[in-house]
């Protein structure tokens, strides 16, 4: 298992996006890795846009208390109600100045954008914030998915297996 110890966050609130959460999740777990959903809350469920349920193992609150090598953000619309908490902004800030790796897929760029990590960097989303993630710094190109140091992004659920596997590289070499 090539990332057998590692321990990575994935952020979580109700209409994410269930493919975009649950497939990095579950590769990177097939992988060895422990990966944690956090949420606004603890032990709350959140429900995808399509009803697929996720329960959170640890609250926004708390993720300053906790090494993670890496860090992912689902799109859908849940990305919009993440990126409202201050302590998930202060978060992403942490993650991305220690050069962490942060994967962020469709609407997750919403987060970075509102995290101002983006300035400078290459990206890929939904083409629907494009706008946004350029107003943001950004230069955006329509790709499955495009790696700027630690920010590892992708466009929708049918380049999940490109994001997937650039996430893992991403980690491996960074471990």
């Amino acid at each position: 298992m090539r990332l057998e110890g590692v321990s990575v966050v994935n952020l979580v609130h109700n209409d994410f996006e269930d493919l975009e959460l649950w497939y990095p999740v579950l590769r990177l777990r097939e992988e060895g890795a422990r990966v944690l959903l956090a949420g606004e809350r603890a032990g709350e469920t959140y429900r995808g846009k399509y009803g697929v349920p996720a329960r959170s193992d640890i609250a926004y609150s708390v993720l300053g208390d906790e090494e993670f090598e890496a860090l992912l953000v689902p799109g859908g619309w849940a990305p919009d109600r993440i990126r409202r908490f201050p302590e998930v902004i202060a978060f992403v800030r942490e993650m991305n100045d220690e050069e962490r790796i942060i994967g962020q897929i469709c609407h997750a760029g919403w987060v970075l954008a509102s995290a101002g990590v983006l300035s400078g960097r290459t990206v890929t989303s939904t083409p629907g914030i494009r706008d946004d993630l350029e107003n943001a710094g950004a230069t955006w190109v329509d790709e499955p998915v495009v790696r700027d140091r630690n920010i590892v992004s992708s466009r929708r659920p049918p380049d999940l297996p490109d994001y997937a596997r650039e996430l893992i590289a991403a980690i491996e070499e960074r471990l």
